[in-house]
């Protein structure tokens, strides 16, 4: 058996930030499932703000792309890059929109008015599509909500995750900490200018390719993926005993605040999303990376928080669409709803766990195999934090 190019040697793992992970995207399931209640209101959601769970994956993005390859060019060339990130996200993307396509017709309902309408054929194709992370236009929707990716919503982050990798290895690794430092200066202005004078005092979007949807999607990725760039390169930590749990509960308490503000006071909502964008989710990742995860349980918990992060991000919205379509179409109220919630939720984390390991762990192991010359680990847990969600 060969050596393992230099490259691939595997570096310690941030298993507190990994356990992190985990929280948010529980929490991002949670806020999915109780927004079928919210009737389109942005004021009435339960788990107000758990779409900033997507800003705190960019974060940590930006933190473990530069902790995983800032020091790895001299051994790699950015093909070497660009098939490690492929083979780490893209075989779940496949799962993701295959599940949407599955269960697509269970979906139909007001909300979604055109999927009774769409023939089978556009449903394949659109999965195809969407095996590429190509974006639709919105000429394309086969739903009514004018997705980039209608058969799996949440696909739309993995599309600006990509680019920001494209971005990392076309020139962001080179630039110096100071030059770093300015585009993150930079990006918070464009981030806290759509958040405060902008039309809606929140971060919502990013799904669907018009200019407007395209602007929120480029101001949530920027300031959090080169943040987490720059908070990994200086280095800057903070020392807490029982991490994982404090972070943990900041997180869910970032997430669950309700709206602050009305109608009439958009920016007041916005004052507060800059200030967990820009300031508690950085300082929760610091706190993560700068503890241990205490052996035993603690260190199952993150592991398995982990390892399901991902999976159960990439798969879970085909279920809250028929969760949706089922709560609309029966207009079941919220009291009732609780068990349809806690079953979709347990659905939710054994398909992914599932996927994890019948299908993602193997196709992995298969395409390092195949691709980049591994053997052992065969690129599963490679990239200290699991690369990107």
């Amino acid at each position: 058996m060969s050596q393992r190019p230099g490259y691939l040697q595997t570096k310690a793992h941030y298993e507190i930030l990994d356990g992190l992970r985990g929280v948010a995207a529980m929490m991002v399931v949670l806020f999915h499932t109780f927004e079928a209640h919210a009737g389109g209101s942005v004021f009435r959601q339960i788990i107000n703000h758990g779409y900033l769970a997507v800003d705190f994956f960019f974060l940590l993005s930006g933190f473990v792309v530069a902790y995983a390859y800032d020091d790895r060019w001299g051994k790699m060339t950015q093909w070497d890059f660009y098939k490690r990130r492929l083979i780490r996200l893209q075989p779940m993307i496949v799962m993701g929109n295959i599940i949407g396509a599955l269960l697509f017709y269970f979906q139909s309902c007001p909300m979604f008015n055109l999927v009774s309408a769409t023939p089978v054929w556009k449903v394949l194709l659109v999965m195809l599509v969407g095996f590429t992370m190509i974006p639709l236009l919105p000429s394309m929707d086969i739903r009514g909500w004018q997705e980039m990716h209608p058969l799996d919503g949440p696909a739309w982050s993995l599309f600006f995750e990509y680019i920001a990798n494209v971005l990392y290895a076309l020139g962001l690794r080179k630039i110096s900490n100071k030059a770093l430092s300015v585009l993150v200066v930079l990006s918070a202005g464009f981030l806290i200018h759509l958040l405060v004078w902008g039309p809606r005092g929140d971060v919502i979007g990013g799904w669907s390719v018009t200019a407007e949807q395209l602007h929120i999607g480029f101001a949530r990725l920027l300031f959090p993926f080169l943040a987490g760039m720059l908070l990994m390169r200086v280095g800057k930590r903070i020392h807490v005993r029982g991490a994982f749990a404090w972070c943990s509960l900041i997180l869910i308490a970032a997430f669950s605040i309700p709206r602050i503000g009305g109608p009439e006071h958009l920016w007041m909502n916005g004052l507060y999303e800059a200030f967990a964008i820009i300031v508690v989710f950085p300082v929760v990742v610091a706190m993560g990376a700068g503890d241990r995860v205490v052996a035993g349980v603690e260190e199952r918990v993150c592991r398995f928080m982990g390892d399901i992060s991902y999976p159960l991000y990439i798969t879970h919205y085909p279920l809250i669409y028929v969760y949706t379509a089922w709560v609309t179409r029966q207009k079941v109220p919220f009291a009732y709803g609780v068990a349809g919630g806690v079953l979709l939720f347990v659905a939710a984390v054994t398909i992914a766990y599932g996927s994890l390991k019948l299908y993602d762990e193997p196709v992995r192991k298969w395409l390092s195999e195949r691709y980049m010359g591994t053997r052992s680990e065969g690129g599963v847990r490679k990239d200290s934090v699991k690369a990107a969600r």
